[in-house]
């Protein structure tokens, strides 16, 4: 700094200093993402900001909240949901060239035999639906009538990366908002003590733990969009966000009475110089003071009672586990939090399929449909739409040794099943079809822009016109290709 400068120059510069770095000690930086205003700061394309009533941008929401519980890795469509049994009498035979017709493979499947793997699960009937439900998913079979399963969606991409890229941001290219920031910015906050947006990496099954991708934070970025609409990661131990505890030798009277010297200080700043991010300042700072009581008491589960406990399976009791996570994101929807995205790992087999698979199912089974109970308890699936799935599918080609027990499987773009439930979506029934290999979509097929644009059309957007200007060009999620709501999924 020149000190031949003037003296009110001087102090204008360390009190901007001032303004601009005080108040860390409350986590602003690490909480610089859970600000938002009572209304987003929607584009006008779409025609300016929901309320806090949920109520959608373009016509009347059936959702209000979404839960994704994203198997990172790539479940086993074919294992899992897509029964095919007349491939016991083709396994271990050449998969036919009609069939995979050159389509585009991996580096560890080119040049090899592609052998079929039957899978070594039985299916059966489950619910009023009779949909048929793999073994491996003995509580989720329970609650059948209430899920959707689509048996024909397909991705762009045959890599993990590109891949889960894609699903969360609706692009592989790296930089791109995510579908939750998408929300936050086009509805708005619905709780002004907890973010909108909210991520929790799950625990897997410790068997899994042989091929495992790591999960990057673009996959819940704002991307182009204002940081204040990214993921806000929430953590297993310690503290639930980071620097959300005061210092030791700081109490709770002493913070208030700091923020509201700081708070004042920088309405003075705004006022001289009329910089809106100032506003975003200031609100960091009273969001973090808040969420100092609202997170707690969001995480303290004893006054959960040993019924709803339960329900979760017992692996709910173990701090980061997915069962946890679920009651979690249960808790987080009641309160008002728009979009919580849970991720578990371990879903990756190329080899040792079957012992690894039951494992990642006991994670998640119990505790998925736990979680659809507990909502469907408290009247709160309706309005709540969950959403299960990988980044893609899995071939019916063997990887690794082949045996009636033991094969592994590589990646499957082409086709692959997720399914839903709650939040307007139709429950007990089955959409898309593939052919008796679970190669290629023979009916119906849905891209990832497909169901992106149906989860923002149950929450009352039209994915056409939730746009924000960047590099030229009106950035949407779903891309400048074309994308079509799947209606006949639709309540």
């Amino acid at each position: 700094m020149d000190t031949n400068q003037p003296t009110d120059h001087r102090r204008g510069f360390l009190k901007d200093c001032l303004l601009r770095h005080c108040g860390m000690g409350l986590g602003a930086t690490a909480l610089a993402s859970l600000i938002s205003q009572t209304h987003s700061h929607a584009n006008p394309a779409v025609g300016g900001a929901a309320g806090l009533s949920g109520d959608g941008l373009h016509f009347p929401a059936r959702a209000k909240r979404v839960i994704f519980l994203f198997m990172a890795g790539a479940p086993s469509q074919i294992d899992l949901f897509d029964h095919k049994p007349e491939l016991h009498q083709q396994f271990g035979k050449p998969l036919p060239p009609s069939v995979s017709n050159g389509q585009r493979v991996t580096a560890m499947t080119k040049g090899k035999q592609q052998l079929v793997a039957p899978s070594m699960f039985s299916f059966a009937p489950q619910g009023k639906s009779g949909m048929m439900m793999s073994e491996l998913l003995p509580h989720l079979s329970k609650v059948a009538d209430d899920l959707c399963i689509v048996k024909s969606l397909n991705t762009d991409a045959i890599n993990h990366d590109p891949a889960k890229t894609l699903f969360c941001t609706g692009s592989q290219i790296p930089g791109k908002a995510s579908l939750g920031s998408w929300l936050s910015y086009g509805l708005g906050r619905m709780n002004e003590n907890l973010p909108d947006f909210v991520v929790m990496n799950s625990a897997f099954w410790t068997g899994g733990t042989g091929n495992v991708q790591a999960l990057y934070s673009r996959l819940w970025g704002s991307g182009f969009l204002p940081s204040k609409h990214q993921g806000v990661s929430f953590q297993p131990s310690g503290d639930p966000v980071l620097f959300l505890s005061n210092p030791p030798g700081v109490t709770p009277p002493g913070r208030q009475h700091m923020l509201d010297l700081v708070s004042e200080l920088n309405r003075q700043h705004l006022d001289e110089v009329g910089d809106p991010e100032i506003k975003t300042t200031i609100a960091q700072q009273e969001m973090a003071f808040r969420m100092q009581t609202s997170v707690p008491e969001l995480t303290d589960l004893s006054d959960e009672p040993e019924h709803v406990l339960d329900q979760y399976g017992p692996e709910v009791h173990k701090s980061g586990s997915f069962a946890r996570n679920c009651l979690l994101a249960r808790r987080m929807v009641e309160r008002g939090v728009r979009f919580v995205q849970l991720f578990h790992r371990g879903w990756d087999h190329h080899v040792g399929l079957p012992k690894k698979l039951r494992g990642q199912a006991y994670d998640v089974d119990q505790a998925s449909a736990g979680l659809i109970a507990d909502l469907k308890q408290r009247g709160l699936l309706d309005d709540t739409l969950i959403v299960f799935g990988g980044e893609f599918g899995r071939t019916t080609f063997c990887q690794g040794k082949l045996t009636p027990t033991d094969y592994g499987r590589d990646h499957h773009p082409r086709c692959f099943s997720v399914w839903m439930a709650g939040g307007g979506i139709k429950g007990g029934m089955t959409y898309g079809q593939t052919d008796e290999f679970s190669y290629n979509i023979v009916e119906d097929p849905v891209h990832i822009r497909d169901l992106n644009a149906t989860i923002l059309h149950q929450l009352g957007i039209d994915h056409r016109r939730l746009t924000f200007p960047f590099r030229g060009l009106d950035q949407r999620l779903t891309g400048v290709e074309e994308a079509h709501v799947v209606k006949d999924l639709l309540a």
